[in-house]
């Protein structure tokens, strides 16, 4: 089988090819970022932003609304070509968004297939629908598909290319609580079976703590706290460290002690 090689996208943010397959060219990081900066105008968005996504590290980055993590995310998954400083991936990249993003005029398996470069894209892709739990609606409509299926498909197209780097743009907000419930330990079990580096993107401090190896606050433009998580999963909220953590985070989003319950 051929090497993989590192994704490259060719823009102002400065990268390079390199196949990780080779041991002595192997990159130590997931995705690395340095000095990203994205301006809309003359507002700033994102300013000098560094970040290693180590290889298989889980990791959460939460921030008020419009500090920019979506951009973040959509700047290494290589569709935003205005953003300037260095950014490196090794691997295929896959992204889940908010919204499914399913076409509409294909059945299931064919949106998990979609661009798929296999021997037998139709064998992979139901395989990737049995792992979400979805093998008996590989024929279905996406019109068809409750939010929580429509998701599970989103995440099956995403894990069917097998990627170095999964991104997740707050992919459960729109889910019911028992849903997201659900949501959250297939993607924690489909995490541990694969092992991608993942980089979530959430406004949900408690999803946040119970997912991630490690929780980033974006705030101005700028990762502004970084706390690791060493607490054993499956993760009880109630726990005296994440408890403190989540007092931690809030504080660092801005949220006054008062209103944290």
């Amino acid at each position: 089988m051929a090497p993989r090689l590192r994704a490259v996208k060719e823009h102002s943010a400065e990268r390079a090819l390199v196949s990780p397959a080779d041991p002595l060219a192997a990159p130590a990081t997931a995705a690395s970022v340095r000095g990203l900066s994205r301006k809309f105008g003359d507002r700033t968005v994102l300013h000098g932003v560094d970040l290693d996504i180590a290889h298989g590290e889980f990791i959460a980055l939460i921030g008020r609304s419009g500090s920019g993590k979506s951009t973040l995310l959509r700047a290494l998954a290589g569709l935003d070509r205005e953003v300037t400083g260095r950014l490196s991936a090794a691997g295929p990249v896959s992204v889940a968004f908010q919204e499914p993003r399913l076409v509409p005029w294909k059945r299931v398996l064919a949106n998990v297939a979609l661009g798929l470069r296999a021997a037998d894209p139709e064998a992979t892709a139901r395989t990737a629908l049995g792992e979400v739990g979805l093998a008996e609606r590989a024929s279905a409509w996406p019109a068809t598909l409750s939010g929580g299926e429509a998701q599970r498909a989103s995440l099956a197209r995403a894990l069917v290319r097998d990627p170095r780097l999964l991104l997740l743009d707050e992919p459960f907000s729109s889910l019911d609580a028992l849903t997201r419930i659900t949501m959250h330990r297939l993607v924690l079990n489909l995490w541990i079976r694969h092992r991608p580096a993942v980089l979530l993107v959430t406004h949900d401090v408690d999803e946040a703590l119970a997912l991630a190896d490690r929780v980033l606050v974006l705030g101005e433009g700028r990762i502004t706290h970084s706390s690791l998580i060493t607490v054993p999963r499956p993760r009880d909220r109630d726990h005296p460290d994440l408890v403190a953590l989540r007092l931690r985070l809030l504080t660092e989003l801005g949220v006054p002690a008062g209103e944290t319950d």
